[in-house]
Formats: structure tokens, C-alpha cells, sequence
């Protein structure tokens, strides 16, 4: 008895482990993908009058605006990715006709590896194409007029999300209600952390049809830099935003009873600190941030008191502990306070109006950055030539 009452624990116990994965958590968004892909082989050469063999299909991906890599997976199942085959040079036609080339489409914003994980590319314009996999060459002389084999490749598509807006916040902070509030997007919104377990985008209207597109990407918690909680799939979508929009809690946050409680400001500088041990060069990026939850009480007297510290966060991060000291301090372009749950159209036209003119002068800047930077290349590239042009000949 005691031996079936083992054997039956140790049964239930396997049971567990091996419960498959939730459906939310397998179905829905995806922003990785695996493939299998070969290029065609080159035709054969002939001999005789030194004909050449047609080059084998190349294998390309190009990149859609309307794709998702969800749409990919459904459409390329259980079809063979292989690229035609170059034909034989014959003596009624000595060139071989090449290989049919196959172009898969996948969204833009992806970037491909093979499966070493080192880099073939990235496909960040609608349109735009990336050769993964190229044809064997056709048979020739140097070839002893064989035809080379066709490459058989294991490709991972990464998919990064490109988004004017991402917004950066710890679970349950406001970034899916914010993300209902300002544009048609339907984020699950509920009282406990991880809501959020796949990026939304949405897309904010204004009258005069300007449109600005805004991620709510999974919450971040401590460690998410070594790809804790939802990590790298948060992490990895902000790096194609313009802006980056923190939306924190009056109130600060806790994720559970075994986790340090962190004040507001001891939030903002968390975040920071997690987005710099990931990729500091994001710190680059304009920021702004959304105080949330206004309406709990004595948030207003928390506001007041953090406002000026949150004005210079440079000099504020001294005064955090240790372990969450960022190097690198993010500088807020716009810092807003508001109760997402009680907003009026008013306010939320006033959130959206503030974002649009924080994201426009930020871009505008850049580019001024960007042309100022040219113009001085161009005038050193001048002086260059002139000095060329001047120097005297030495015999």
C-alpha cells in the first residue's frame, strides 16, 4: 500500500512538470521563429564545348508591413523551403537557365540569425530584402563543370517591434490601461502583476490624421537585464522606439513578499538601472514619464515632495541603495501625473497632445544633431581636397 501511494505521488508529481504551457502563453503574439531553408544546386556544365550549368535558387526574405511572425508559421507549414535547382547546359542552350529563387515575407523589423546565433542581418524597411541562403554555382571550368550543392541553413527570426512609443513600467504600473486610454488598443487589464504576457501595439488618432504608434511591452522586475521574468522580451522591443515612456506607480511597487519594496522614485531609478545593464546605449533615447494612480491616497504630497528630485535624477541617485545605481541616469524631456483610471476625454487629449510634442521635438532635434553633424563632415571633406589641391610637389 505504501509503495502504490509512492508510486502515485511520483506520478502526479511528473504530471506537473511535464502540464504543457498555458494558452495564452503559446498562442497569440510571436517574436521568434525558427526555419529551415535551402538553396538550389547549380546545373551541370558541358564539357565538351565548355558550357556552364545554371546557378542554383537563392532563398531571400523580404520584409511586410502586414505580416506577423504568427502568420509566417501558419503559412509555411509542412512546406519544404527549398529553392529550384539550376538547369544543365545542353548544346542546344550552353548557359543553364537558373534556379527558381523563393522569397518568404515576414514582418519588418526582423532580424535574422543562423544557428550559431551570428548575425546574417536585419530587415528594418517595408520591402526590403535579405538573402539568407544563396544557389550553388552553376558547373564550369573551375568547377570541372559540376554543379555546386545548394546551402541548407537553420535561420532564427527575431522579431523586434518597431513603435514611435515604448512604454517602459513594472507590472500592474498602468502601461496596458494608458495603452486603452489613449488609443483603440484592447490590452488585458487586471489588479495583479504579468497581465501583460505579449507585447500590444496601438496607435494614437489625432484630427489631423497624425498617427503615433505605442508598445505596451511585458512588465519588467529586478533581474529582467539577465532575462528574469519576462526579460529579453521586453527588453529587446524597446531598442527600435523612438521614445521611451515610463509609466510608474505613486505608490511605488513590490512583486511579492520575498521582494524589496521600492518607493516611486526608487522605481524610475530601478528601471534605469535594468535597461543599462541590458543595452546602456538606450539610455540615449528621449524619455518621459506618466506618475499613475494619482488618486490613492497622499499622492499628491509624494508628487510634491519627489518632483524636484525627479527635475535632476542625476543628483537623487546617490541617495538610492547601492544595487540599484544606475551609471547612466536617463533625462525626463516631459514629466506628467494623472489617475489612468479616471481620466476624463480631456485629460486624456492633454496626455496625448504632451506626447506628440515631446516625441516631435525630440526627432526634430535629432535631425538637426544629424545635419549638423554632416555639414562638418562635408567642410573637413572640403579642407581636405583644398589642401590636396594647394600642397606643393616635392622632387
Amino acid at each position: 500500500m505504501v509503495f502504490l501511494t509512492r508510486t502515485l505521488y511520483y506520478a502526479k508529481k511528473i504530471e506537473q512538470i511535464e502540464k504543457p504551457m498555458r494558452k495564452y502563453l503559446r498562442k497569440g503574439f510571436l517574436d521568434h521563429l525558427v526555419l529551415n531553408v535551402r538553396s538550389g544546386a547549380g546545373g551541370s556544365g558541358f564539357p565538351r564545348f565548355g558550357g556552364m550549368g545554371g546557378r542554383g535558387g537563392h532563398v531571400f526574405l523580404e520584409a511586410k508591413d502586414d505580416m506577423t511572425l504568427k502568420s509566417v508559421d501558419n503559412k509555411l507549414k509542412n512546406i519544404k523551403l527549398q529553392a529550384g535547382t539550376g538547369s544543365n547546359s545542353t548544346a542546344h542552350g550552353l548557359i543553364g537557365q537558373p534556379g527558381e529563387d523563393i522569397t518568404i515575407r515576414v514582418p519588418t523589423g526582423v532580424t535574422v540569425y543562423d544557428r550559431n546565433k551570428i548575425l546574417i542581418g536585419e530587415i528594418n524597411e517595408p520591402n526590403s530584402k535579405l538573402m539568407v541562403a544563396e544557389g550553388g554555382i552553376g558547373g564550369c571550368k573551375e568547377t570541372d563543370f559540376c554543379g555546386r550543392k545548394g546551402r541548407s541553413r537553420v535561420i532564427h527570426l527575431d522579431l523586434k517591434l518597431i513603435s514611435d512609443v515604448a512604454l517602459v513600467g513594472f507590472p500592474n504600473a498602468g502601461k496596458s490601461t494608458l495603452l486603452k486610454t489613449v488609443s483603440r488598443a484592447a490590452p488585458k487589464i487586471a489588479e495583479y502583476p504579468f497581465t501583460t504576457v505579449k507585447p500590444n501595439i496601438g496607435t494614437m488618432v489625432f484630427q489631423d490624421m497624425r498617427k503615433i504608434s505605442m508598445g505596451d511591452l511585458p512588465g519588467l522586475i529586478e533581474g529582467a537585464h539577465r532575462n528574469v521574468g519576462m526579460g529579453y522580451s521586453f527588453l529587446k522591443h524597446i531598442e527600435r522606439s523612438k521614445m521611451m515612456l515610463f509609466v510608474v506607480d505613486i505608490q511605488g511597487f513590490q512583486l511579492s513578499a520575498r521582494h524589496t519594496r521600492r518607493n516611486c522614485l526608487e522605481t524610475i531609478v530601478l528601471l534605469n538601472k535594468e535597461i543599462e545593464l541590458y543595452k546602456p546605449d538606450l539610455l540615449e533615447m528621449p524619455a518621459m514619464v506618466l506618475i499613475n494612480k494619482m488618486d490613492t491616497p497622499g499622492a499628491e504630497d509624494i508628487f510634491e515632495s519627489i518632483l524636484p528630485k525627479l527635475e535632476r535624477l542625476d543628483d537623487f541617485v546617490s541617495e538610492c541603495p547601492e544595487e540599484i545605481r544606475p551609471e547612466k541616469v536617463v533625462t525626463f524631456e516631459t514629466i506628467l501625473k494623472t489617475s489612468l483610471i479616471n481620466t476624463s476625454k480631456n485629460e486624456i487629449n492633454f496626455i496625448k497632445k504632451r506626447i506628440r510634442e515631446t516625441l516631435d521635438k525630440c526627432v526634430e532635434r535629432e535631425e538637426h544633431e544629424e545635419e549638423d553633424e554632416n555639414s562638418v563632415v562635408k567642410l573637413i571633406s572640403k579642407l581636405q581636397k583644398g589642401s590636396e589641391q594647394v600642397a606643393p610637389n616635392l622632387v
